[in-house]
């Protein structure tokens, strides 16, 4: 038996993605969009700065960092602790050291249980970024509206100036961001759609999504790949100088790349951190600036 002549058409097929936040607009057809400071590409360092609890939660997923072994796991969970009490001042030493601002996305139990921690890192010139509640509160879509909206007003509690939000895990609900423009953010660190920062469409305003790579992670590579630490440095100086050199085909880029506490801010890793950052901080045609103000340049040059 024949199939009916309607069988193939499909009235929705289009050009573009399956979600309404941004346009079918691939690279190799756009036109190329120059900074107005001159600058060829933008990178973003983040820092997360997070609260792993002993017996994490398993559903919906446990976080990429949540403990490892049975309860009650003090090894990692020590490691974690040792990111906020030791590693991440080695960090802040690196970045004052060349005069250099990051991106620090904090969980709000960081701010409940450390507050002197937030404290150094606004003393010290960086954005701060609400990184939703602790590692154990990932939003998702089994999450009623009113609890994902529960968790991201406690998280706006604790950081009510902040404009740049970072999900836990990077995971969210099809609603996340219109709940997040609804609390008065204005970018998102969750997204790796582009090499440039691109507005999202939201039921009311836009949302700026900032390419945060996940392969360019440092737990990604150095732990869940065991890479070496010259090779992580390698792939962050390599993405950096492409973008550069990539300038006159492709127009002004960015990405951001993290710098984990627990993991970069052990004492074997530094010298590697040192490297990349002065291979960034010396490469002609790059500039590190935080999410708000790498999404800024853009929105100014009218990406």
């Amino acid at each position: 038996m024949p199939l009916p002549d309607d069988y193939l058409i499909y009235p929705h097929r289009k050009n573009g993605f399956d979600n309404p936040h941004y346009a079918w607009d691939p690279a190799d057809r756009r036109d190329r969009i120059a900074l107005k400071d001159g600058t060829k590409s933008i990178a973003t360092i983040i820092i997360p700065v997070e609260f792993f609890p002993l017996n994490p939660p398993a559903a919906p997923f446990k976080h990429p960092g949540a403990m490892k072994t049975p309860y009650p796991d003090l090894r990692h969970f020590t490691v974690r602790d040792y990111g906020n009490r030791v590693g991440i001042y080695r960090l802040m030493r690196e970045l004052a050291t060349r005069e250099l601002k990051a991106t620090f996305a904090v969980n709000a139990e960081i701010a409940r249980r450390y507050p002197s921690l937030v404290v150094a890192i606004k003393q010290a010139g960086h954005e701060i970024a609400a990184h939703g509640v602790s590692t154990a509160n990932i939003h998702h879509d089994g999450l009623s509206e009113a609890e994902e909206n529960a968790l991201i007003a406690e998280a706006r509690t604790a950081f009510p100036k902040a404009k740049t939000w970072m999900s836990p895990a990077r995971n969210e609900s099809y609603r996340t961001l219109n709940l997040l423009t609804d609390a008065g953010f204005e970018i998102c660190l969750d997204w790796e759609a582009d090499q440039r920062p691109l507005p999202f469409k939201t039921d009311t305003s836009p949302v700026w999504t900032l390419p945060h790579y996940g392969e360019l992670g440092d737990f990604k590579l150095l732990i869940d790949r065991s890479q070496s630490e010259e090779e992580w440095a390698a792939q962050i100086i390599e993405t950096a100088r492409y973008h550069v050199d990539r300038f006159d085909q492709e127009g002004a880029s960015a990405f951001a790349f993290t710098m984990t506490p627990y993991v970069l801010g052990q004492p074997f890793r530094i010298k590697a951190v040192r490297e990349v950052l002065d291979a960034l901080a010396e490469m002609d045609g790059l500039s590190i600036a935080t999410a708000a103000g790498s999404c800024a340049a853009f929105q100014e040059a009218g990406s």
